[in-house]
């Protein structure tokens, strides 16, 4: 059946999105530049990219709220139906996978009753499964509305979720400290973060990951450590005091093992 035509926003609501919109698309030479900021905007105000707020930032870029759907339903980051306060995302990747994050999924999925891209009844969080997090040294890695917690376990990620739920604070494992999901959208269309710190507690990047660039310039720093093809033990030993803060060498379970299928070396083809 066709829909009836997207709503208005209330008009505190408009005067304010107009306002915050206009100073947005002012940083574009070309204002249709600006619609993937004025989505996030949108989503700050709902917790959703809901037909309202395509309509909105189709009337203000002068598109077709087609043009603004393609869009919208292209992204990942942009919601569709209206969710929790944080977005509890388990990287279900090949690396996380192997090392765990296939567990913490379904660990989460039955701790939370809820499946992919479900909210809890309280409104408070929602689980969704994400094809990679872009932090492969930290695997098995969840995010919380794009903020980093690495090196999970299935019980870990548990207590996450459990302290979320019950409001307690939660940080980080990099990064800046924790906002809901909806202020986490308005910084995320250009707008200042305003709480004390939290700009200088963004950070960079894990020690685990400047390994092979440190490598790549010659350096053998404090966190280097070298290691060699599978079953060549000598190259398999850290550097004298050395650290490698990368989970893939740690010696903790955070993979749930198959005793029917165990790990092996591979066969060549035709073996």
């Amino acid at each position: 059946m066709p829909q009836l035509p997207a709503p208005a926003y209330p008009a505190d609501v408009r005067a304010k999105l107009e306002a915050d919109a206009k100073e947005v698309i002012a940083r574009y030479p070309g204002s249709r530049s600006a619609l993937l900021p004025l989505l996030h905007l949108v989503q700050s105000e709902e917790g959703y990219v809901s037909r309202t707020g395509m309509a909105f930032c189709a009337e203000l870029l002068g598109l077709t709220t087609a043009e603004v759907t393609a869009v919208a339903t292209f992204y990942t980051m942009y919601r569709r139906r209206a969710g929790g306060d944080y977005q509890v995302g388990v990287c279900t990747n090949t690396l996380c996978a192997v090392m765990g994050g296939d567990a913490i999924f379904d660990r989460l999925k039955d701790h939370l009753g809820v499946g992919n891209d479900e909210t809890t009844e309280d409104g408070k969080v929602t689980l969704e499964h994400i094809e990679c997090n872009a932090a492969c040294d930290f695997a098995p890695v969840v995010m919380v509305n794009w903020e980093f917690f690495d090196n999970q376990t299935p019980e870990s990620a548990t207590r996450l979720v459990d302290d979320l739920i019950a409001g307690r604070t939660v940080e980080p494992t990099r990064g800046a400290p924790l906002c809901t999901y909806k202020d986490t959208a308005r910084i995320l269309a250009g707008f200042p973060d305003q709480r004390p710190g939290a700009v200088g507690a963004s950070g960079g990047a894990g020690a685990a990951s400047l390994v092979g660039l440190k490598l790549a310039k010659g350096g053998t720093g404090s966190q280097t450590r070298v290691v060699g093809p599978r079953g060549e033990a000598p190259g398999d030993q850290p550097q004298k005091g050395a650290e490698h803060l990368s989970s893939h060498d740690a010696p903790q379970q955070t993979s749930a093992s198959d005793p029917e299928h165990p790990a092996g070396p591979a066969a060549e083809e035709g073996e």
